[in-house]
């Protein structure tokens, strides 16, 4: 099928708020420095989510979302040269083109080479590669992955080892990495260190389970769902605290617990009160909180200037600070050699036509991730 259209199913977000359709569409061949995929599975995200809820500002519609997916290289465009059919591969919503001065600075891994087109929902020229009833769809992330197949920008696909289960290791490309990533990247949590992880979902776990192989000695969960308490201690947290079991705010009960607050804090929720608190839960000299959740559009974050006069540190995070294409064949090892956990993320498996269930059960709080098989 290389150079021709291919026709097959996909997931459409035709409107905001309304729920996915599963459709026939067409997908055209890779143009010049793209990649073809099939797409074998695929999780669903908060972001997704977010997206489709309508409150994303850069959301666009119609649109095939998805970002975490994994699949096989179906065909290459002109100018390919690091990828050829049949590579099996993670499609990365972070490129790494190796060139821009973002990724030529080790301080950052946000590559912004394709960073306004896929902004639009669009493939580096400007263009879709999506039709579906005569329209046009939008690309998603620069991903795609809720479609059969997709195309993808070449600076936006990591190599992985062919014989990772796909249906595992598709969720490397977004919230493991994130949360595993910030506790060793972004805050760099040293053995013995005491941390607080706020909110207990997939990014949540992650975190956790970077500190653990960081060497902490204490992880704190802090969540208002106490159901999420013994898998939270199941990935490394050394105990868990709900903030509606106290009358005062939850930074002063992690001061009093910690004789004087945590070295690392996380708000893995998105919610900028949370935020607040994570950073004011943190030790006065040196401790460090990282945001790692995405807040609402408009959203704005505040302390008193003194909690940062008094030596804490206000970091943030995406995909963990990974460089992506280097970085995810490498945390595709560390798993395939259980350094680290993924198969426990995985709580549910539906088939592709029960895609809005998944949606479903990360809105009532009873998945940690489920895996959709395309």
């Amino acid at each position: 099928m290389a150079n021709m259209v291919i026709k097959c199913k996909a997931a459409v977000a035709w409107e905001a708020g309304k729920p996915l359709s599963i459709e026939e569409i067409e997908v055209a061949p890779p143009k010049a420095h793209e990649v073809r995929i099939k797409i074998m599975a695929t999780a669903v995200c908060h972001t997704d989510a977010y997206t489709l809820s309508g409150a994303d500002p850069e959301g666009c519609f119609p649109v095939i979302l998805g970002h975490e997916g994994a699949g096989i290289v179906e065909s290459v465009g002109e100018g390919v040269t690091k990828l050829k059919a049949g590579d099996t591969v993670i499609p990365l919503y972070i490129p790494q083109c190796g060139e821009c001065k973002f990724c030529l600075n080790p301080k950052t891994n946000l590559c912004q080479k394709i960073r306004v087109t896929q902004g639009k929902g669009l493939m580096p020229d400007g263009t879709s590669r999506f039709t579906c009833k005569g329209k046009t769809i939008l690309h998603y992330m620069g991903t795609s992955t809720f479609s059969e197949y997709t195309v993808v920008a070449d600076i936006s696909v990591a190599k992985i080892d062919p014989l990772a289960p796909l249906e595992k290791v598709c969720l490397l490309g977004c919230g493991i990495s994130t949360g595993y990533g910030a506790a060793v990247n972004t805050a760099k949590v040293e053995p013995g260190s005491v941390c607080a992880v706020f909110g207990l979902g997939g990014v949540g776990l992650a975190v956790i389970m970077g500190c653990k192989v960081a060497g902490a000695s204490r992880i704190i969960g802090v969540d208002i769902n106490k159901d999420k308490f013994a898998r939270a201690k199941e990935f490394g947290a050394t105990e868990c605290i709900n903030p509606q079991d106290f009358s005062k705010p939850i930074q002063e009960v992690l001061i009093e617990m910690t004789d004087g607050g945590v070295d690392y804090s996380f708000e893995c929720i998105g919610n900028v009160k949370v935020m607040r608190a994570a950073l004011e839960a943190c030790h006065k000299g040196w401790g460090v909180s990282v945001v790692v959740g995405v807040a609402a559009s408009g959203e704005e974050i505040a302390t008193r200037p003194f909690q940062l006069v008094t030596g804490r540190t206000w970091k943030g995070t995406a995909f963990g600070g990974w460089k992506s294409v280097e970085s995810v064949p490498k945390l595709v090892s560390e798993y395939m050699s259980k350094k680290i956990k993924v198969d426990e993320f995985v709580t549910h498996n539906l088939s592709f036509d029960e895609i809005n269930k998944a949606f479903e059960l990360m809105h009532s709080g009873k998945s940690i991730r489920t895996v959709v098989k395309i």
